[in-house]
């Protein structure tokens, strides 16, 4: 096991791509929130389904425009923006602006210091966790794509992030996680490959401290993680890991409706 400060690398296996990179579910966020908030919603899938207590009805849910002002109420910088234009072109899903100041605020909560991205994307997640993070902190980014690294590098310099707080490892995360140490990280965003995100999950809270989060995008999969006729292989992957959450004892967890959904659990 090595420490935050000493990755040495290692190859990378095939397959496994972390497309969905920059950490969460955002460019369709609008529509796939909206719809999700419709008075007559498909039936409820997953653990969440079967929990005991008084169902919360539709007709609660904040209206669109509602949602739209929450997801915008933290301003843009300049920086997000940009790499929000230029993940479309490489095939990354961007960030929701809900989601990037969630992801800000989540980090500054625990005081970060030591954090893993699986998923670099642009760039646009890695400037929200620095956003949060202490003037120390180390980001350690995992990303299949080294044309996406190559973005992100750019983006961190452009708002004078020094590049020895950031480590971008291009190989596959299953491949370079079990490598990280155990405990060593005080926050781990999965933003990679959902068919993976279950792997994702057991692989961080062993790299999470006590008192560490646990955070996972594309987590509502634009309506069909709560809808039981949808069975395709991303939602199904997204909902095991889900359970895997809601059954761990040692984790309490949140999931925020935030561009395309945001669990937030917190190791005790």
């Amino acid at each position: 096991m090595i420490d935050p400060g000493t990755y040495r690398g290692g190859r990378s296996r095939p397959g496994g791509a972390l497309s969905p990179g920059s950490g969460g579910g955002g460019g369709h966020a609008v529509l796939d929130t909206v719809s999700a908030v419709s008075p007559t919603p498909a039936s409820p899938a997953s653990s969440a389904a079967a929990n005991p207590g008084i169902p919360t009805s539709a007709q609660s849910a904040p209206a669109a425009a509602s949602w739209v002002f929450a997801e915008d109420f933290v301003p843009e910088g300049d920086a997000a923006a940009q790499a929000r234009v230029e993940a479309e072109p490489l095939g990354v899903e961007p960030l929701s602006r809900g989601t990037v100041s969630a992801l800000t605020f989540l980090a500054a909560a625990v005081q970060a210091r030591a954090v893993v991205e699986i998923g670099t994307g642009t760039g646009q997640s890695g400037l929200a966790l620095f956003a949060g993070m202490q003037p120390d902190g180390i980001l350690t980014s995992v990303d299949l794509e080294a044309d996406h690294q190559r973005q992100a590098r750019r983006a961190f310099g452009s708002v004078g992030i020094a590049s020895q707080r950031f480590r971008l490892i291009a190989g596959d995360a299953l491949t370079v996680l079990p490598k990280l140490s155990d405990g060593a990280y005080d926050l781990v965003l999965v933003a990679g490959d959902t068919l993976e995100y279950r792997d994702y999950v057991e692989q961080g809270l062993r790299l999470l401290r006590h008192g560490g989060l646990l955070v996972v995008t594309h987590t509502l999969q634009g309506g069909r993680t709560a809808d039981s006729s949808q069975d395709d292989d991303d939602t199904l992957a997204v909902r095991s890991a889900l359970d895997a959450v809601t059954e761990n004892e040692d984790l309490v967890a949140a999931l925020l409706p935030v561009g395309d959904g945001l669990l937030a659990a917190v190791k005790r």
